[in-house]
């Protein structure tokens, strides 16, 4: 499929995991990519510190004067803190929400333009934590829960104008960071089994298969799509407990 031909995306913390899929994904599908993030990705790459708030605007910059348009943003970054509300900070709750909801908000708003004149997509990677809660993850919780929110008031706000956004809500992907946490297990054979086990589709999920949805809620082929939060998580939460 070439459905991002002549497209040009912005991915946001792409050096691995489920930014790197995505990327992958929009250029195997033929978009002009950037990614930006800190470190190094395999595409063009746009060094920088999500820590500073004038961060979003010169990354929108850059990209329109280098492409000179944007179609797609793809709001990917994100952080994560362990921690009971006691044990949180405040200096890490604040970073927490910095770069996982202010963030993508400034990126949103520099980058509002330049999609109204293409009738561009936003798709935000937010998290099934953004609807239910894994223990000690206040600040992560709060602040997927509040890009959901963003997602719905930019859609409502902007769709008239052409614009829509739409997130995704992974579970439990075999991400680097996932995959070092079972191998820090005990026994991380059973481990993995026993966290695939809580899935109705019997296993964890590919990085592959969240950025297949991601393409998809960014392509035409969604283009009656708008607001939406698409959780991929393998079935995770709509099974009950066992009583």
């Amino acid at each position: 499929m070439t459905r991002f031909t002549d497209k040009v995306v912005l991915v946001t913390g792409a050096s691995r995991g489920i930014g790197l899929a995505c990327a992958q994904r929009f250029a195997d599908e033929g978009a002009l990519l950037f990614t930006a993030q800190r470190s190094d990705s395999v595409f063009e790459t746009i060094h920088t510190d999500f820590s500073d708030k004038n961060a979003p605007e010169n990354i929108i910059d850059q990209v329109v004067r280098k492409a000179g348009r944007l179609d797609v943003l793809v709001n990917n970054a994100g952080v994560m803190e362990e921690g009971s509300v006691e044990e949180t900070t405040l200096e890490a709750w604040s970073q927490t929400l910095q770069i996982n909801l202010t963030i993508p908000f400034l990126l949103t708003k520099f980058a509002m333009p330049h999609l109204r004149a293409t009738k561009g997509s936003i798709v935000n990677i937010g998290s099934i934590e953004g609807i239910g809660s894994n223990p000690r993850h206040p600040a992560y919780c709060a602040s997927k829960a509040g890009l959901h929110g963003l997602t719905r008031a930019v859609a409502v706000d902007h769709g008239g104008e052409g614009v829509r956004c739409n997130a995704v809500a992974p579970g439990w992907i075999d991400t680097e960071l996932n995959n070092d946490f079972i191998d820090s297990m005990p026994d991380p054979d059973k481990f993995r089994k026993s966290i695939g086990g809580i899935h109705p589709v019997g296993r964890t999920g590919r990085v592959e298969e969240v950025a297949a949805m991601v393409a998809f809620l960014a392509s035409d082929e969604a283009s009656f799509i708008a607001g939406q939060i698409y959780k991929v998580d393998g079935g995770r939460m709509a099974k009950l407990s066992l009583p």
